[in-house]
């Protein structure tokens, strides 16, 4: 989409001149027989940085929550999550489909559930007749509310309602690089309370492709037959792992710009008095606006008309992300094309 200020998502960030000479250069061997010796630096890397005791590369952030989900249920078990969460309205029904697994969701305060809430919602043991509660799952930041960072204190939270209760405590951190930056709290610090993790590469930190997962060893080594059982084995892969390395090591302080230009972008959504958006919510990469006055797809279409891809979020809201690939200059003209399909 050249010639387009394109802030419909983080994921289409292109691998820049730097990032393409680290995968170029990257020393390969076949994973599936773990001889590739980038991807063991890039899971190495990950699980020191997640503070986990191993990791593993997998191709999507779907497959890295569904693979977490599926080791930690059996068929017939419940999961928990928000109404909004990534694994109930964009995973393509993977719970029920790969694992045989139901999710039951519970409405939030802007993608936050409190521990009250979990607990009211967990199926008692003895009702051999319901599902098995058996995992508690969390977005971190949340993508449907906008980018919304998970209190630190509401996690302890939470996870002593499921050490109580002997339930799983699984997180989807698609963008926990983005919380972590914003908040200052150590990324290890967010996945201490959680058994699994799936982490996004291929979002704000701008690698084309990849998550990583992380849990303890016996976890992983779980998790690593369960990729190969689903399609995900790769072979030559550190080329990929290379890019994700790279993305670790010089664009994770980066995503700081890019919440400030969330915010630049929010502000002038605001100012056209066309939208309803909650400044406070814009805490990262995401910008959530409601028209007043004009249909979603007509503002997405002439927008586009006018150079600028915008998406739709959850219903009746639309969608803007900031990334690597978008300057502080175009979120400026951002706003002024806002400015002009709704004036």
């Amino acid at each position: 989409m050249n010639n387009f200020i394109d802030l419909r998502s983080d994921t289409v960030t292109k691998p820049s001149e730097e990032m393409r000479k680290a995968m170029y250069n990257a020393e390969v061997g076949d994973d599936v027989y773990k001889e590739d010796p980038t991807v063991a630096r890039l899971e190495k890397l990950s699980a020191e940085i997640l503070g986990k005791e191993a990791a593993l590369f997998v191709p999507s952030g779907v497959m890295g929550n569904q693979i977490c989900l599926n080791i930690l249920t059996n068929p017939g078990d419940e999961v928990l999550c928000e109404r909004d969460a990534h694994i109930f309205q964009y995973e393509s029904g993977s719970p029920a489909a790969l694992s045989g697994i139901q999710v039951s969701t519970i409405e939030g305060e802007n993608g936050i559930l409190s521990p009250q809430q979990i607990e009211e919602n967990i199926r008692p043991v003895e009702a051999y007749y319901m599902a098995r509660t058996k995992v508690v799952e969390i977005e971190n930041t949340h993508n449907r509310a906008g980018g919304v960072i998970q209190p630190i204190e509401n996690i302890e939270a939470i996870k002593n309602v499921c050490d109580k209760h002997n339930l799983f405590f699984h997180l989807d951190g698609a963008r926990l690089w983005n919380a972590s930056v914003e908040s200052g709290i150590a990324l290890k610090d967010y996945t201490k309370y959680f058994i699994s993790a799936s982490c996004c590469l291929s979002k704000g930190l701008g690698a084309p492709v990849g998550s990583v997962i992380v849990g303890e060893k016996e976890f992983i080594n779980q998790a690593f037959r369960i990729r190969k059982a689903w399609g995900g084995g790769m072979r030559q892969v550190g080329i990929l792992a290379a890019a994700g390395i790279y993305a670790i090591e010089n664009n994770l302080a980066k995503l700081k710009d890019d919440h400030q230009k969330a915010k630049i972008l929010a502000q002038g959504i605001s100012k056209t008095g066309a939208f309803s958006i909650n400044l406070e919510l814009v805490q990262t990469n995401i910008v959530a606006f409601k028209p007043l006055y004009h249909k979603s797809t007509e503002i997405i279409k002439r927008a586009k008309e006018k150079g600028l891809l915008i998406s739709d979020g959850k219903p009746g809201f639309l969608r803007a992300v900031t990334h690597l690939d978008v300057t502080f200059e175009e979120i400026e003209k951002a706003v002024e094309i806002i400015n002009q399909v709704v004036d």
